[in-house]
């Protein structure tokens, strides 16, 4: 593939990844087998989707605005907490780890964020919507220590914790859950920018990508069936973790 066919592919897997991760919080089952395709080992492309993906969770915090520290804003600062330490950590274990075993789990991490789609209704419907803190900021931390190391599907999970744990109404959940993940995304993407082999063409196409997939997101969804798509994706993600368990 030369250059210019590479970006090109890799800004239209960017747009798909944005769209996607709009509408189901799963950019990452897109734009890492994308730029796997293109060439990068598991860690590079890892690596380099972190970088891409963080400028959508910073756009979408900024959109929120007042609202994410309207009610409980002990919950907001617990959440920005185990996010900052969570991500530090995920980033530490992909740095430090040995390429050989990020190969190992990946397969079962992109597992998880397809079940967790899947599974997303359930969770919904469980839902006590009492307020426990610790549980929350535990729960929090766990999945930043998984963002910070992959991150497919970390969207989901912040949300069902928080419709689970918290008394959060969905909408506030939702806009929790930007800011959150974008912090985790963010530091991690720090890190691997200094110390990660990230591939700076590639992120740029990615990028550019998913910003605009993201920024298309609300008109597109308003018209997706929902459940049709989410069952698909999901699938989807089971299917891709088994070609990556048996590559």
């Amino acid at each position: 593939m030369n250059p210019v066919t590479e970006f090109i592919f890799l800004l239209a897997a960017g747009f798909g990844a944005g769209l996607i991760g709009f509408v189901t919080g799963l950019a990452s089952v897109v734009s890492y087998p994308a730029l796997l395709a293109v060439g990068l080992s598991p860690v590079a492309a890892n690596v380099t989707n972190t970088v891409s993906v963080v400028a959508v969770g910073i756009g979408s915090t900024s959109k929120a605005g007042k609202a994410l520290f309207d009610g409980e804003r002990r919950r907001t600062w617990s959440g920005i907490a185990a996010s900052l330490i969570g991500g530090v950590i995920g980033a530490a274990a992909l740095l430090l780890g040995s390429e050989d075993s990020f190969e190992i789990i990946v397969p079962f991490l992109v597992a998880i964020a397809a079940l967790a789609l899947l599974c997303q209704p359930a969770l919904r419907r469980i839902a006590t919507h009492e307020d426990r803190p610790w549980l929350f900021f535990l729960g929090m931390l766990a999945i930043s220590v998984y963002g910070g190391y992959f991150g497919a599907g970390a969207g989901i999970m912040v949300l069902a914790l928080m419709l689970i744990v918290t008394s959060e109404p969905l909408w506030k959940a939702a806009l929790s859950k930007s800011l959150f993940l974008g912090i985790s995304n963010t530091v991690a993407a720090v890190a691997f920018m200094i110390w990660g082999p990230v591939d700076w063409w590639a992120a740029l196409a990615m990028g550019i990508g998913c910003f605009a997939g993201g920024w298309c997101g609300p008109p597109v969804v308003k018209r997706l069936p929902e459940r049709p798509l989410r069952i698909t994706i999901g699938i989807g993600g089971l299917l891709l973790a088994v070609w990556l368990a048996v590559r």
